[in-house]
C-alpha cells in the first residue's frame, strides 16, 4: 500500500512552500479575531498575556513533536496513518472521518467571515445575507478550480496570498511604533477574584488560544509531496511555528498597548480598528482586500491538505478506491478535492454561531493532538527494537516535552466540556459512532471486492 502512495505521489513542494503550508494552516481569520473571546474570558490582562505567551510554548513543543513524527513517517495523508500505523485503522477512521467535518466546518467559517469584509465593497446595494451566500460560494467555486489545475500551482498561490496576510500582521504590530496610546492601563491589574477564579479563567481562555494555534499537525499530510521529507517536514515546521509564534506574540501586544484591554474585550474588528487609527478610513477599503486575502490562503490550504487524509482512507480501504485517484499531471486528487468542497458548502446551511463550532472544532482537535502526539512514544519504542533510520529528526526534551504537551491538551479538553458540556457530550457521541461505521464500510467495500473476484 506504501508503495501504491510514493508512485502515485510526485515530489513537487520544497522548504519555502512547506513553510507557508505551516503558516497557512495555523493563520486563519483567527487572530484577527480570537483576541476578544480570550479577553472577555480572562477579564484581565495578565492572564490574558500569560494565556498567549502559555499556548506559544506549548504549541512550539507540539510542532517539534509532530516535526519528528512526521520525519518518522512521512506518508500521504499522514495525520490518519499514524493513528493507523500506531493504533489501529478503526481508531484512525473515528478520530479523521470527525475531523474532515470539523475542518469543512471551520473552512466554511472563515469563508463567511471574509465574505463579511468584502461584500461591503462588492456588493453594497444587495441584501446583506444574500451577497454573504453569492461571495463565499464564489469564493470557494475560485479556488476549487485553481486547485485543479495542480498542486504546485495550488502552492505557488499560498505562497502570494500568505506573504500578504503575513504583511498585513506586520503592519498592525507596527502601530506600535505609529499610533500614540491613550491608555495606561497596567498590565498587572488588581483583582478581587481568588486564585480558583482565576486558574478557571486561565483554563477556559485556551478553548481560543488553541483555536488559533492549532493547524500546523495537519503538514504530516504532505509526506510524499515532499523532496527530502525526512529532513524537509520538521525544517519547514520549525520555520513555520516560529514565524507564527512571533507574529502572534507581538500582534497582541499591538492590540494591547494601541486599543487597551477594555478596547479589545469591545470590539469585533481588531484589524479594522487600529487601521484606522493609523490611515483614517481610507484604510477601510484596504483592510478588507487585505482580510478578503487571509480567507483564500486559510480555504486553500484547507482544500490542499484533506485530500490527502481521504488518500489514506482508501488506502486503508475505509473509503472506496475513487477517493486515491490522481491526475497524473497535476498530482491533484479530482473526486476527492471536489467532495471537500461539497461538504464546505453543506456545512454553510447548518452554520451556528461562532463560539458553539469554536468548542465543537477544539473538542476533536485536542482528542486527536492527544492521541496524535503520543504516538512520538509508539514509534520511539518500535524504533529501539527494529532500527531506525540516521537522517530522522530526533526533538530534544523527550520524553517530558511530549508529557507536558499531552498534559495541557487534556486541560483544554476539560475546558470545552465544562464551557459547553452539551456540545461536547453529543460530540463524543458522534466520535464514537465512527466505530461501527468504519466496520460497515469495511464489510461492504470487502464484500464489493469478493464479487468482483466472482
Amino acid at each position: 500500500m506504501k508503495q501504491e502512495s510514493i508512485d502515485k505521489i510526485k515530489p513537487q513542494l520544497k522548504t519555502f512552500d512547506l513553510t507557508m503550508i505551516v503558516v497557512g494552516l495555523v493563520i486563519g481569520m483567527g487572530i484577527f479575531r480570537n483576541p476578544v473571546e480570550v479577553a472577555n474570558k480572562a477579564g484581565i490582562p495578565s492572564i490574558f498575556f500569560l494565556a498567549w505567551i502559555t499556548g506559544a510554548i506549548v504549541s512550539f513543543i507540539g510542532a517539534l513533536t509532530f516535526a519528528e513524527i512526521g520525519s518518522r513517517y512521512p506518508v500521504a495523508g499522514g495525520f490518519y496513518k499514524i493513528f493507523s500505523h500506531c493504533y489501529h485503522p478503526s481508531f484512525a477512521f473515528m478520530v479523521n472521518w470527525v475531523i474532515v467535518m470539523s475542518n469543512a466546518g471551520a473552512t466554511a467559517l472563515v469563508a463567511i467571515m471574509g465574505a463579511e469584509y468584502i461584500v461591503p465593497i462588492l456588493l453594497p446595494d444587495m441584501p446583506h445575507g444574500t451577497a454573504i451566500s453569492i461571495v463565499t460560494f464564489s469564493s470557494i467555486a475560485l479556488l476549487w478550480m485553481i486547485n485543479m489545475i495542480g498542486i504546485k500551482v495550488s502552492a505557488k498561490l499560498l505562497n502570494g496570498l500568505m506573504l500578504i496576510k503575513i504583511c498585513m500582521i506586520l503592519l498592525l504590530i507596527s502601530a506600535i511604533f505609529f499610533v500614540k496610546s491613550e491608555h495606561s492601563e497596567d498590565i498587572n491589574v488588581a483583582t478581587n477574584s481568588s486564585t480558583q477564579d482565576l486558574f478557571k479563567a486561565f483554563a477556559l481562555c485556551f478553548i481560543p488560544v488553541f483555536f488559533t494555534y492549532g493547524g500546523y499537525q495537519q503538514t504530516m499530510n504532505f509526506g510524499n509531496d515532499i523532496h527530502n521529507a525526512r529532513k524537509i517536514m520538521p525544517r519547514g515546521i520549525f520555520f513555520g511555528i516560529s514565524i507564527i509564534l512571533f507574529l502572534y506574540l507581538s500582534v497582541n501586544y499591538s492590540y494591547y498597548k494601541v486599543l487597551g484591554f477594555s478596547g479589545i474585550q469591545h470590539t469585533t474588528t481588531l484589524a479594522s480598528d487600529i487601521t484606522g487609527l493609523m490611515f483614517g478610513n481610507i484604510a477601510y477599503k484596504f483592510v478588507s482586500i487585505i482580510m478578503f486575502s487571509s480567507v483564500m490562503a486559510f480555504v486553500n490550504v484547507g482544500l490542499m491538505s484533506n485530500p490527502r487524509i481521504y488518500f489514506a482512507m482508501a488506502e486503508d480501504k475505509v473509503l472506496p478506491p475513487i477517493f486515491k485517484r490522481f491526475n497524473s499531471k497535476t498530482q491533484v486528487q479530482e473526486f476527492s478535492l471536489t467532495l471537500f468542497c461539497v461538504f464546505i458548502l453543506l456545512t454553510l446551511f447548518f452554520m451556528n454561531s461562532f463560539q458553539k463550532l469554536l468548542e465543537y472544532v477544539m473538542f476533536f482537535d485536542s482528542i486527536s493532538l492527544i492521541a496524535a502526539a503520543s504516538a512520538i512514544f509508539i514509534l520511539r519504542y518500535r524504533a529501539k527494537k527494529h532500527g531506525e533510520p540516521k537522517d530522522i529528526f530526533k526533538m530534544k526534551g523527550y520524553p517530558y516535552l511530549p508529557a507536558i504537551y499531552i498534559m495541557v491538551y487534556m486541560v483544554v479538553n476539560i475546558s470545552v466540556l465544562y464551557s459547553n458540556p452539551t456540545a461536547a457530550t453529543w460530540g463524543l457521541i458522534l466520535f464514537i459512532s465512527g466505530l461501527p461505521l468504519y466496520y460497515l464500510i469495511r464489510f461492504l467495500l470487502n464484500r464489493k471486492e469478493m464479487k468482483g473476484l466472482v
